[in-house]
């Protein structure tokens, strides 16, 4: 059986933060327990996973809000990347986003992720003459226990 995605289901929390875990995407000052919640609750279709053989094995958040759309936390299982599925995801991630009328993807990666950076570009993104900017409205940091 190939690899399928489809959107989030409430069953797959933990996987999906094991595997966001696993591919170093979970940050001191994010709580990703919530950050699935947040998106369940608002535009769960959009929450994509990839599974194979009943294994969550990738996923990517999609967003939009009418001006850009947004992707965030996409990951492969380190043990299935350079397979093709990233590319995979991200194509399902575009088709979804052009479906809803977006022109443009913004997304964000960590300076130090050097391998992210140069996946994109080999997909077709390209570094943004931009500043990003944030601001924390809510204290995510997971508390212990």
């Amino acid at each position: 059986m190939d690899p399928a995605i489809r959107s989030y289901r409430s069953e797959d929390r933990e996987a999906l933060v094991a595997l966001w875990s696993a591919c170093d995407l979970v940050q001191p000052q994010n709580n990703p327990h919530r950050d699935v919640d947040r998106k369940a609750a608002r535009d769960p279709e959009n929450l994509l996973v990839l599974e194979d053989n009943g294994q969550l094995i990738g996923a990517v958040m999609v967003g939009y809000e009418g001006h850009r759309g947004w992707i965030n936390y996409l990951a492969v299982h380190p043990d299935r990347q350079r397979q093709g599925l990233g590319r995979l995801l991200m194509a399902e991630a575009e088709t979804r986003l052009r479906g809803l009328g977006c022109a443009k993807v913004n997304l964000q990666v960590r300076r130090s992720n050097e391998s992210a950076t140069e996946f994109y570009r080999r997909i077709g993104y390209a570094i943004d003459d931009v500043l990003s900017l944030g601001k924390r409205l809510e204290d995510d940091t997971p508390t212990p226990g």
